[in-house]
């Protein structure tokens, strides 16, 4: 049997368990830089340099791309040259300056990807400025919360987003002193930020203010903070992830690397599909990039219905999405499959069973069915633009029957990768042409080391034969803190390593799975983190239920609970809606579980719960959580793992019948 190639190299030794601190195991870091990393080229100290860099070599490149609307329908792409691109940030951060805001203050964009979104980020890129994205996906009053908290002096914003904005006065007029609209601006508008001792500018009133003024670009440092990304923390308000020049073009290096040794690295050629949100550090980056190699980056039309359509117009080589993007372009191809006759259904399926069959033998995609590329798959590569080469998963876990389909019939690279904000987005990624990578993320990139930290209370070993434990990361890309928040800081970051909070499992070739979160955190498929514990101490309230378990996978975008209801508050609601049997045959009736389901929804309205947060399925168990069962703790704490074993059925008939 051939042997398994192995992707990491161990750089130090494992750890024993000491002094009640956990054992640790060895230290892994990409094979490629086994004997250390490969340094930033001279001259590269920021993401400013980057871009100029690029504008040098490049200038009549295209860089920007929107859609231009006629008729109210999305029509061609319009492109802005990396020329143009940087004449008009130089403008607008002239105008910045021109409104007193210096380097080291704070400017916050807010609103969906556009090319004034990339132009301000660039102006806060050349004056040193910390950009701080705002989003309202972090639920209400997140907006308000980042501008007090970064104290925000200035905001670039989407029209459609300036109502928003200005209801966080009175709150955040200590600080807000200039609005600039992306588009235009109306009277009321005017006057309601002027009540607030703060101006609004529509984008072509702002121009203006910078037009005949000449302000010196700062010289930057790579440790300065290019941006505060805020995250939504598990509990509490969001934390303000603090990112270095460093950290990113740390990252940019690691994947090119990465990329370099495997033939497949970016270039000018490479077109882009700027859609997932630059408010996330997964799209910043990725753009940074592509604007350091000179590619074009072209903008959705803000319609997620009509992404395809997008992207038919765009003709992308590269992608990135989230699973639930995949999940949706996965099921329209079934569908389509599915509809299209038996004969041709099964030729599709003997074509797809050819390919995977001597994808699985080693062969790379490309050479595993070129015939059956250009009779069968053609249709689907030409649905995608036909220039697609590389989908990039990340975000949450994407299935592995989605990733393996999509990786035959789309004829592009699926890889998926992990990270966090705080790793400055990709630590892990997939190689391409790799099937036994399917269902993980891949070794490290070549710029971060690794190790796993034992979880002795969830039964976790990092010196095991398999080896599993929370997920340490070390390197140049970590962010630089919590800003303002040193005692969160401290406690992710130990000796260097950052604690990524998952549960990951070393695979023979080196490539990662993650398995579990160490704190009962749940993502669920869009990337909205859930605190487990604290929604059940709110649904708890409900006078018609004993005790609750919620569960969330994260290959599904709504929660489920089990339930044990309260014996007299059921038999009373029976009795009243003439239900009958005793307390077991009640409990399986489906109008018992929709009244509970019911009381839980009013009480998860009442105290203003997310939608993500509400349940969306129940299962009554009419026999009260035990230890007899292994479900709890001697201090009645609930073993979450026993909980997802024991009720593993009753959590798929939920997601089954919810769907």
């Amino acid at each position: 049997m051939a042997e398994t190639k192995k992707f990491i190299v161990e750089i130090e030794k494992a750890r024993e368990a000491k002094d009640g601190k956990p054992s640790v195991g060895p230290v892994y870091r990409n094979a490629i830089v086994e004997h250390g990393f490969r340094p930033l080229p001279q001259g590269l100290d920021s993401c400013w340099d980057s871009f100029c860099q690029s504008v040098e070599k490049y200038s009549n490149n295209q860089m920007l791309g929107e859609r231009e609307m006629v008729d109210g329908k999305a029509g061609q792409y319009v492109w802005l040259t990396y020329k143009e691109v940087y004449d008009l940030v130089l403008l607008v951060g002239a105008s910045i300056r021109s409104c007193g805001v210096a380097q080291g203050d704070k400017c916050g964009i807010y609103g969906a990807n556009c090319s004034r979104w990339v132009i301000s980020m660039q102006a806060c890129n050349a004056y040193g400025l910390h950009c701080v994205p705002l989003y309202d996906s972090l639920g209400a009053g997140a907006v308000e919360y980042i501008i007090c908290h970064a104290e925000i002096s200035i905001a670039f914003v989407e029209e459609t987003k300036i109502s928003e904005l200005l209801k966080t006065f009175p709150s955040s007029e200590k600080y807000l002193k200039t609005i600039v609209s992306f588009g235009e601006v109306n009277q009321d508008q005017r006057d309601l930020a002027g009540n607030f001792g703060a101006q609004i500018y529509s984008w072509s009133e702002f121009l203006l203010l910078g037009k005949s003024k000449k302000y010196e670009i700062p010289e930057k440092k790579k440790t300065d903070i290019c941006t505060i990304m805020y995250t939504s923390g598990t509990t509490g308000d969001p934390k303000g992830v603090m990112i270095s020049n460093e950290s990113i073009l740390s990252i940019i290096s690691g994947v090119n690397h990465h990329l370099e040794s495997m033939n497949e690295e970016f270039s000018e050629a490479d077109v882009f599909l700027s859609y997932l949100p630059l408010a996330h550090i997964f799209d910043r980056v990725i753009e940074e990039l592509f604007i350091s190699k000179g590619a074009a980056i072209g903008f959705w039309h803000k319609d997620i219905k009509q992404l395809l359509n997008d992207i038919k117009e765009l003709k992308p080589t590269v992608l990135c999405a989230v699973p639930r993007v995949l999940d949706r372009i996965y099921a329209g191809l079934l569908e389509k499959i599915s509809s299209a006759g038996v004969i041709r259904q099964a030729l599709f399926n003997a074509a797809y069973s050819y390919k995977l069959h001597n994808m699985s033998k080693g062969y790379k995609h490309v050479e595993a069915a070129p015939k059956l590329d250009k009779l069968v798959f053609k249709k689907i590569r030409e649905g995608l633009g036909g220039n697609l080469r590389l989908i990039l998963s990340g975000a949450a876990p994407l299935s592995s029957n989605v990733e393996t389909y999509l990786r035959v019939v789309t004829c592009a690279h699926v890889l998926q990768g992990y990270g966090l904000t705080e790793t400055c987005a990709g630590s892990f990624v997939a190689r391409p042409d790799e099937v036994t990578m399917i269902g993980t993320v891949g070794p490290p990139l070549p710029i971060v080391d690794v190790c796993l930290e034992s979880v002795p209370d969830m039964g976790y070993d990092a010196l095991s034969r398999t080896p599993r434990g929370e997920i340490c990361i070390r390197g140049e890309c970590l962010f630089s803190g919590y800003y303002k928040r040193e005692d969160l800081t401290k406690e992710v970051m130990i000796d260097e390593w950052f604690h990524t909070g998952d549960i990951g499992e070393w695979q023979s070739d080196g490539s990662m799975k993650i398995i579990d979160r160490k704190k009962n955190i749940f993502k669920l498929s869009q990337g909205e983190y859930v605190a487990v514990e604290n929604l059940e101490s709110i649904y708890s309230l409900a006078s018609s239920i004993d005790a609750i378990w919620i569960y969330g996978s994260s290959y599904e975008s709504f929660l489920v609970a089990v339930i044990n209801p309260n014996v007299e508050s059921l038999e009373r609601w029976a009795q009243v809606n003439r239900v009958s049997g005793d307390f077991n045959t009640i409990c399986e009736d489906t109008r018992a579980r929709d009244y509970i389901l019911g009381e839980l929804t009013k009480i998860g309205k009442d105290k203003k719960l997310k939608g993500f947060e509400l349940i969306k399925s129940v299962y009554l168990d009419p026999v009260p959580f035990d230890m007899e069962r292994d479900l709890l703790t001697p201090t009645y704490k609930k073993k979450r793992n026993q909980f997802f074993k024991y009720y593993q059925n009753s959590i798929e008939d939920m997601y089954k019948s919810t769907k």
